[in-house]
């Protein structure tokens, strides 16, 4: 039986639970029962054990610019057409760049620490928030300019000023948020997530206090949204720092500020260009959605329509997110440990897992979406309409449950390229030519752009799972770890 990995003294075999879920199978195969031939249910324990923590960890930091929204929409259409569209400025520009940027992690530090090489990932996790600061410079500058640019876009002109004016107090979530990233994936990539539900829901709860507050009992009002966003997003970088640099399970992977970082930049900025590739690709398919959605004939209807239909997207991605997480983590430790048949072990137990909670969240919303579309809009119309294209979204979400998998199997081999040019492909040749089509040529409005966005996630989800089953690179490791 395969013995446990990690240090004499101990310290690391706290950090890897995930790491140990296989090494009796063989010995097991002809007593186990039929079910688990279908379903490896050890595998599965372990990785629902993984992913309910990160699932809650990113749905309390998402919830954070949320629940702003919801409290900003109840100030009236306007304000939340505005605010709609400045969350998904914000995802799209902003939240996809910094999770894309921080995907290099999960491969670096994923596959360095199943190869045991513990001191190269506080090495990458600083490199990468080195990398992570310099990008949020370059977006702080573009969300400065952000009315002008909608504007630019045809968006309406009232909109626009809104949403440019809520975007410009998000400037200091940004930074934040993007060395949050990091040390999730740091974290992740060593099986640590239960803490992170603690450091992760404080910050949430303070934050619907400090919203209403500002928003409510101040003159700030609208803008008060946003300002409580960035305060809070801060409050949780303290926090994850000191439990990094004071527990005792991290000694061998933290050892300080190092100078060596800086030798790694370039290493792992290729990397990371292509992570944020993969993922801004696949976002900036919903943002140019809410755009189109602006240029139809009511657009503060359609627009708040798309855009709440798109937040709702991401929060059920969020749900599978932790299960694409444990993907990721699972099959990025196995091939760095040498182990390519647990690697696909994971994978498949990860897609069962995930395609199951993405039907559990479709049949909620089929039954609940009345509920939910007033915690964002008290409009009559957005509800009708709501309720007219809930179908729709509930397919897309299935869609995206299976290639959320896919895409974290994808980050933990360390094949950003391909999942890069899959997704240029099927969105922007596929998807979104559909959607323009449907939407303003049969004139099917809000309907017709989902549908068409949810061709170009067939068309995606197909090509991540044959790439994926068919592939013969997971015998060998595809990213340098940059050793001397």
């Amino acid at each position: 039986m395969m013995q446990r990995k990690g240090s004499s003294d101990g310290t690391i075999t706290q950090a890897t639970p995930l790491l140990d879920v296989t090494t009796h199978h063989e010995e097991e195969e002809n007593t186990t029962p039929w079910w688990s031939k279908i379903l490896d249910l050890e595998e599965a324990k372990c990785q629902l054990l993984f992913s309910l923590p990160m699932f809650l960890t990113n749905l309390s930091y998402y919830l954070i610019t949320l629940v702003s929204v919801m409290f900003a929409g109840h100030l009236g259409e306007l304000q939340l057409a505005g605010a709609t569209l400045a969350n998904s400025w914000f995802s799209v520009t902003g939240l996809a760049v910094m999770v894309g940027l921080s995907g290099a992690l999960e491969t670096l530090c994923g596959q360095g620490f199943g190869a045991k090489e513990y001191k190269m990932l506080g090495i990458y996790l600083q490199s990468s928030c080195i990398i992570s600061f310099v990008f949020c410079i370059i977006i702080a500058i573009i969300w400065f300019y952000t009315e002008p640019i909608l504007l630019l876009l045809h968006q309406s002109h009232d909109i626009a000023k809104e949403a440019g004016l809520y975007v410009k107090y998000l400037i200091p979530g940004i930074f934040a948020y993007g060395f949050l990233q990091n040390i999730l994936r740091f974290l992740q990539t060593q099986s640590v997530v239960t803490p992170l539900v603690i450091f992760s829901v404080i910050p949430l709860l303070i934050h619907i206090l400090i919203a209403y507050a500002l928003i409510y009992w101040t003159d700030l009002s609208f803008i008060g949204a946003p300002i409580a966003a960035s305060i809070s997003l801060w409050i949780s970088i303290p926090l994850l720092a000191m439990y990094i640099n004071y527990a005792e399970k991290f000694k061998q992977t933290w050892t300080g500020f190092s100078v060596e970082s800086f030798h790694y930049i370039f290493v792992e900025l290729k990397l990371a260009l292509l992570s944020a590739a993969m993922v801004c690709l696949e976002y900036w398919a919903f943002e140019i959605m809410v755009l189109l959605a602006g240029l139809m004939p009511d657009p503060t209807i359609t627009t708040s329509l798309i855009a709440v239909c798109a937040n709702t997207e991401l929060i059920a991605y969020l749900i599978t997110y932790g299960l694409s997480a444990a993907a990721s983590t699972r099959v990025s430790n196995e091939l760095g440990a040498g182990h390519p048949d647990r690697a696909k072990n994971a994978m498949r137990v990860t897609l069962l897992l995930s395609l199951f909670l993405g039907l559990c969240f479709g049949l909620a919303l089929t039954f609940g979406h009345n509920i939910w579309i007033q915690l964002f809009s008290d409009s009559a119309k957005i509800k009708e309409e709501f309720a007219s294209v809930t179908p729709l979204l509930v397919i897309s979400i299935l869609l995206d449950a299976i290639q959320g998998v896919l895409s974290g199997v994808i980050r933990g081999c360390g094949w950003q390229h391909l999942a890069a040019y899959v997704n240029l492909a099927t969105f922007y040749v596929v998807g979104l030519p559909i959607s323009c089509l449907l939407g303003f040529n049969f004139n099917m409005q809000a309907k017709g752009l989902w549908i068409g966005l949810i061709c170009g996630l067939v068309c995606q989800t197909g090509t991540l799972l044959f790439l994926t089953s068919r592939t013969t690179k997971w015998t060998k490791l595809n990213v340098s770890l940059g050793q001397d």
